[in-house]
């Protein structure tokens, strides 16, 4: 009887043991995914319906002018019923065009920009919003926060470009490459009710 009684015991503490080690596996597999789970980005559409998107949503804008593939990382505010141009976005003030972090800018190949060869590689992308011209900014430091760690000695194109006035509403920012004949195209800015078009040539 004694020996039925220390088998049982055992028998309890074995199970009990196996479900515990069970139960701290699993969690950790759960903190494991948890921890390793990608941040997606989105295309940014034509505004064809409601926007239900929350906040300023990262976002990507990819396509080729001649045979070098550019990328275009930014994060993407909704205009939500407000007063964006001298507003939102104020005048004659360098803008992030787009939120939260620095636009980025890639190119495969080497670029001209407003006369100016790029080598191939990643740049910020700045412009400074005002009622009849805009300038369009490239800049050495492309990581980095917002325009906090802007720095005029590090732009390497800085051009100037007229604005374009729409008949149809973009809910939010938008980029969009658009290639044109042989090496040449541009890189579009389309938001609420204006398209700002940045001229670009492909050298290799």
């Amino acid at each position: 009887m004694k020996n039925i009684y220390l088998i049982a015991t055992f028998l309890s503490i074995t199970v009990v043991t196996s479900c515990s080690q069970k139960k701290e596996k699993k969690t950790e597999t759960v903190q494991s995914a948890s921890e390793t789970k990608p941040v997606e980005s989105v295309v940014i559409k034509p505004q064809t319906e409601r926007d239900t998107l929350k906040g300023s949503v990262r976002a990507v804008a990819t396509g080729k002018i001649g045979n070098s593939m550019i990328t275009i990382n930014y994060h993407s505010p909704a205009v939500r019923g407000r007063v964006i141009w001298g507003g939102l976005v104020p005048f004659d003030q360098v803008w992030v065009t787009g939120a939260h972090k620095a636009t980025s800018i890639e190119f495969e190949g080497t670029v001209k920009i407003g006369g100016v060869e790029l080598l191939a590689g990643k740049y910020a992308l700045f412009t400074i919003p005002s009622k009849t011209e805009w300038t369009i900014i490239l800049n050495k430091n492309w990581d980095q926060h917002l325009t906090d760690n802007y720095s005029l000695n590090e732009d390497v194109v800085r051009i100037k470009v007229k604005p374009e006035t729409e008949e149809n509403n973009q809910e939010r920012l938008r980029y969009l490459i658009e290639p044109a004949e042989d090496s040449k195209g541009e890189i579009v800015i389309y938001w609420e009710m204006l398209e700002i078009s940045i001229p670009v040539t492909i050298l290799n």
